[in-house]
């Protein structure tokens, strides 16, 4: 196997680590509270309890003591692609996912000054297409891949006047990467397997603002900035120049911007015991347009390192998120929500591994608040209407056995979800 086809197969397989989906947006996972999650993520303006940390840190100079707050994301979802004029329906076999969190704030008494912790996922997932010999051409696109994303978010925030507060903290993350493709199947001479991992770290921040100038209304904004990361890895690929096959390891690295975040939302309390926000939250995928990626090969004599720009064309998408809560004196409340969430992949650059659409998300869900202890309940069900892909093609053709439309056909998505919220105050 020549340099050049390597140098090829490795473009194509980064070009599907944008894929990797748990629900929604890309593959930004933005429910890290079953409060927030029912109301349909529309809390940057509420931002009342310890998981204010990731929705809105200035949110957390309304807590009084020490805050522990944990939750638990569950999803069974169920991506479905059908190639164009062949009768078939695939299924991703990456059906169950589940994604915890937690958050911890401190503000002593009649301190201006709040601080908090938290660990979290705001991005990961996995997809596993199913494949078979008549499914060569969408084994160009993307076979399976399994990302985690985990970020440590230290914040403080400071209350500068009674309605107002601003806050920020240091974002440190670490990703790991898992990927396989099979671009060239069931060929004498083609490639039966190819696989990228890798691992890295980055760095970034995460500040908010949150004003009351009225009881009846609050507005809140909240910005995560973009953090550059470096997967340092192996490709693992399998070829077969003759009789037996051929297996082949060499190191490889890959640069990835995961997008900054900007969230503005306003809260009104038509009365003491309702809440009804509305946001709007944009995610810069664009971040994701050209990816530098290098390779070199093991020590054999031959060292060498080359970098080869991919253009994966991503696009910003804006999220659209309502919630309404009821309160009730007995500690209970009752919470709803919908979100829309635009697609972020243009039909020339896209993957079976990505499979983003237009979608939209409902919830509903309850929880209560104690002395001591809360907790929060929410159910979330995800619709995606068909998404038809015409004109797909590899972000780096191969020279022979090339796709000419890999990733053409329909998709569609449906996902349920269960988020639990446990905390304690004191």
């Amino acid at each position: 196997m020549n340099r050049r086809n390597t140098w090829r197969l490795l473009a194509i397989l980064i070009s599907g680590v944008s894929a990797w989906k748990v629900s929604a947006n890309g593959f930004g996972l933005p429910d890290q509270d079953a409060f927030a999650t029912a109301r349909g993520e529309a809390f940057v303006a509420t931002a009342d309890n310890s998981s204010a940390i990731y929705y809105n840190p200035a949110g957390i100079t309304q807590l009084k003591g020490n805050n522990l707050r944990g939750g638990l994301y569950g999803i069974y979802l169920d991506p479905s692609y059908s190639p164009p004029n062949s009768g078939q329906t695939f299924h991703s076999s990456e059906k169950l996912a589940a994604v915890p969190q937690f958050f911890y704030t401190y503000t002593a008494k009649d301190a201006p000054l709040s601080a908090g912790l938290g660990v979290y996922a705001p991005f990961g997932g996995n997809m596993n297409w199913p494949q078979g010999p008549d499914d060569a051409d969408f084994r160009q696109a993307g076979i399976s891949g399994s990302l985690k994303y985990i970020t440590i978010n230290p914040v403080i925030a400071i209350k500068l006047l009674p309605g107002l507060s601003v806050g920020g903290g240091a974002m440190v993350n670490y990703g790991k990467i898992s990927m396989l493709l099979g671009p060239e199947p069931w060929s004498p001479r083609g490639v039966n397997f190819f696989r990228f991992t890798g691992n890295g770290w980055s760095a970034g921040y995460n500040a908010g603002i949150l004003w009351q100038p009225h009881p009846q209304i609050s507005f809140g904004a909240t910005f995560r900035s973009s953090a550059r990361l470096n997967f340092q890895g192996n490709t693992d690929f399998e070829f077969n120049p003759g009789p037996y096959n051929t297996p082949a390891l060499r190191g490889a690295s890959a640069n990835f911007t995961f997008p900054l975040t900007a969230v503005f939302g306003v809260s009104y309390r038509p009365a003491p015991k309702w809440n009804l926000e509305f946001d709007a939250n944009y995610t810069g995928w664009n971040s994701f347009d050209t990816v530098n990626i290098e390779e070199s090969p093991p020590v054999d004599g031959n060292i060498f390192k080359t970098t080869m720009p991919v253009n994966l064309g991503w696009q910003g998408s804006w999220m659209y998120e309502f919630g309404v809560t009821r309160y009730f004196d007995s500690g209970w409340h009752v919470s709803a929500g919908y979100v829309f969430n635009e697609n972020s992949v243009p039909n020339q650059y896209y993957t079976p591994l990505a499979a983003d659409m237009d979608r939209h998300f409902f919830s509903i869900g309850t929880g209560f608040n104690g002395k001591t202890f809360d907790f929060d309940i929410a159910y979330q069900f995800g619709y995606g209407p068909t998404h038809t892909v015409t004109g797909s093609s590899p972000p780096v053709p191969f020279e022979q056995n090339v796709a000419t439309n890999p990733a053409d056909g329909k998709y569609g998505f449906t996902s349920s979800a269960v988020i639990v919220s446990v905390g304690m105050h004191f």
